[in-house]
């Protein structure tokens, strides 16, 4: 007797075309809607009187743009008008399940700081800096590129690096010593690299080896590098201030034909050497992280360091490696303290600079280019204070202060996009 027959029903049909689907998010419309209210309220509640001026080039540069003089009030409604046409945009295409264009963003930004400006100069005796507004720009975030910089490296690795705050403070403690005593600000800044690299192997050491928490030894170290170096600064470069507490700083290195250039040419390359390290810096740390052997190795214990060891990859050496690489990163930033920015070592004074770079890192996404990016936007956040202050803003100087850490809360929650962190970031890797 025969087996009776399986039918077997037909398959469903299987496309061969992938479909792709994209998630609209409403951040972008949120954070338009926001800032759009602000201005908004900014300009019905506080409306000023007279032109904005805004100068563009100092009476010395070889190529003089003249200052223009525009309505601050009718400039501040006009840009509040593209707002509220972007906001509406930006709404239209999420309803329609449609991303905000980037660029749409970058025009947003412009917009609502063009308008903001024409704002907070209207009326005031004063020329609005654009060129001191982008150099300070720049000066302020050069810390904080360099910590961001050091930040991305280690949570690369898969180490949470809480301890940048207490890199630059060392680093710019050891800086000024080493600097003073020799009388050389090269000296200085090696010294500044070497500390920052030891502050790092101390986090190695309790994160990578004795598995303690990163974040707990992060902040223990944050404090005990304070400590020290408060204790220091008052039993002794107080009382030895002008052997222990006196540097020679790096001069300004103008660079021929671009400096020249408006604008830009005085803000970016007019600076010292260790802004132009950081210049090199950013492309440099790109490369090795994306298109070298030890970058692959460095991301493949971040994201899965038992995959890494199966392949013969030390994972805790290369973990090691990364902190120690990072924090001599870090310690060039912390010299910028006290060989470029002032002559003197003071009491905490980073000033959180460290916490506003990890803030970078995670605004960045954990790329490096992207983190530089997001720490110039941090140090444009500082630098408006005081160009505000100048053409005698109505806005209470206390506000400015606190936008950088504003910016920072902004980042850390998300509204820049979803960022995600290495799989394995702030794991131990214990071996089985």
């Amino acid at each position: 007797m025969s087996a009776p027959a399986v039918v077997v029903p037909d398959e469903a049909p299987v496309s061969s075309t992938l479909r792709h689907v994209t998630v609209a998010s409403k951040k972008f419309a949120v954070v338009f809607t926001v800032m759009t209210v602000v201005l908004g309220l900014i300009a019905l509640l506080a409306p000023r009187e007279g032109n904005t001026k805004f100068r563009f080039s100092a009476e010395t540069d070889r190529i003089v743009i003249p200052s223009i003089s525009v309505p601050g009030m009718q400039v501040a409604w006009v840009c509040l008008a593209i707002l509220v046409v972007l906001t509406i945009v930006s709404w239209l295409l999420y309803l329609a399940q449609r991303p905000t264009p980037w660029y749409a963003g970058i025009v947003f930004a412009l917009a609502f700081l063009a308008g903001f400006l024409a704002w907070g100069g209207a009326g005031s005796v004063s020329d609005f800096p654009v060129v001191r507004l982008v150099s300070a720009s720049v000066l302020l975030a050069v810390p904080i590129v360099f910590g961001a910089l050091g930040g991305a490296i280690g949570e690369k690795a898969g180490v949470v690096n809480i301890a940048i705050e207490g890199q630059l403070l060392a680093s710019a403690f050891v800086a000024a010593v080493v600097g003073s005593i020799t009388k050389n600000p090269w000296v200085g800044l090696f010294a500044a690299v070497l500390a920052g690299a030891l502050v790092a192997l101390v986090l190695g050491l309790f994160a990578i080896t004795y598995r303690v928490n990163q974040v707990i030894v992060g902040v223990v170290l944050n404090v005990l590098v304070l400590g020290l170096t408060s204790f220091m600064y008052v039993q002794l470069l107080v009382k030895e201030a002008d052997t222990l507490n006196k540097t020679i700083r790096f001069p300004a290195i103008a660079i021929p034909v671009l400096g020249e250039i408006p604008i830009i040419g005085p803000a970016l390359f007019r600076q010292s050497i260790i802004v132009y390290l950081m210049y090199l810096a950013v492309p440099l740390v790109w490369f090795a992280m994306y298109r070298t052997r030890w970058g692959l190795r460095l991301r493949a214990v971040g994201e899965h360091p038992l995959a890494a060891d199966t392949v013969g990859i030390k994972v805790e050496r290369t973990r090691y490696r990364a902190l120690v690489i990072a924090g001599a990163i870090v310690g060039i930033g912390g010299a910028y303290y006290t060989l470029v920015s002032v002559s003197a070592f003071n009491k905490n004074m980073t000033a959180g600079a460290g916490f506003i770079a990890l803030a970078a890192v995670i605004f960045g996404k954990w790329d490096p280019v992207r983190a530089a990016m997001a720490a110039l936007l941090f140090g444009f956040a500082s630098a408006l204070e005081g160009a505000m202050s100048v053409v005698g803003s109505p806005v209470p100087s206390q506000f400015m202060l606190m936008l950088p850490y504003v910016v920072t809360l902004a980042a850390v929650a998300g509204l820049v996009g979803r960022s995600r962190a290495p799989a394995a970031d702030g794991e131990p890797y214990v071996k089985e």
